[in-house]
């Protein structure tokens, strides 16, 4: 299975091209697609219903969106907003080429902030019918301004990964209204921008310290960094750059799984031929 996950900056691009045509272009072949940065009705790209228009753009794909930030905005005199452009809009897409059965979007904790826009992040849990077995695949983006709120960010969003089993997704019981009950998989792929770099302390908190004798070992119940795993990552492995500044480059996004996927990990990449946004899409591959 191929998976792919793109932060795509409302639409722009390091040129500040609003594009969606090309984003899709930039992920074709991937069977399950983590996207962030997803809007409707925003002013920057004209009050575009990003959903819709992506959705359009993988007619082959099943989707659910996820809007961690959902708030009423009043139209501008003498700029008429679209429908829905009343509502501005502000989360994750997973899109994939399987059934998703289910879905939640888990909303991260954060804190008020004076000054600096602050909007309300969130995790879109999918739970999807892969072959051969069901699988959790999250779209995840972190705060971009604190590492103690994205180390409380990460702290719950594994709390939560964790307790699936025993808590159940999005309903349990469905008999009473003659629903499905989905499967309650272990296995999960958790991709996003993390707005953290590899080894600070806010990735640490989330797949454990490296360092000492044994270094970094796979525990239940903490995530494995597929790159880490692969040791893909190198002087080139960086997933984010300035538009202003080329030369300022991060590694930001990740895909991290759950032990007992660890060992079927193939691949890992970051595609900077595309430039689609600020952000690079991230590729992993999982195989059976």
């Amino acid at each position: 299975m191929n998976f792919a996950s793109y932060n795509i900056q409302y639409g722009f691009g390091l040129d500040g091209r609003y594009d969606l045509a090309r984003i899709a272009r930039s992920l074709e072949g991937a069977d399950v697609i983590a996207l962030q940065e997803v809007t409707r009705g925003f002013s920057r790209n004209g009050f575009a219903d990003m959903v819709a228009d992506i959705a359009a753009l993988f007619p082959d794909h099943f989707w659910v969106y996820g809007p961690a930030c959902d708030m009423h905005v009043e139209a501008d005199e003498g700029r008429p907003r679209p429908v829905p452009g009343t509502r501005f809009q502000f989360g994750n897409m997973v899109l994939s080429r399987w059934p998703i059965l289910s879905t939640r979007t888990l909303l991260l904790p954060r804190s008020r902030t004076i000054g600096k826009i602050n909007l309300q992040r969130g995790a879109t849990e999918a739970l999807i019918a892969a072959p051969g077995r069901a699988i959790r695949v999250y779209s995840v983006h972190l705060d971009h301004v604190s590492a103690d709120e994205r180390i409380a960010q990460l702290q719950f969003l594994n709390g939560r990964i964790n307790a699936f089993v025993q808590e159940g997704g999005s309903l349990t019981g469905g008999g009473e209204f003659d629903l499905p009950e989905p499967p309650l998989p272990e296995d999960y792929v958790i991709m996003g921008d993390f707005n953290m770099e590899p080894e600070s302390p806010e990735y640490c908190a989330f797949v454990g310290a490296g360092g000492g004798y044994y270094g970094r070992i796979a525990r239940i119940g903490t995530p494995v960094d597929a790159f880490g795993a692969l040791k893909a990552y190198g002087p080139e492995s960086y997933s984010w750059m300035n538009p202003e500044d080329h030369g300022e480059r991060m590694h930001l996004d990740y895909c991290f799984v759950s032990c007992g996927l660890e060992g079927r990990l193939k691949s890992a990449r970051i595609d900077r031929q595309s430039v689609g946004s600020d952000h690079f899409p991230l590729r992993v591959e999982i195989g059976d």
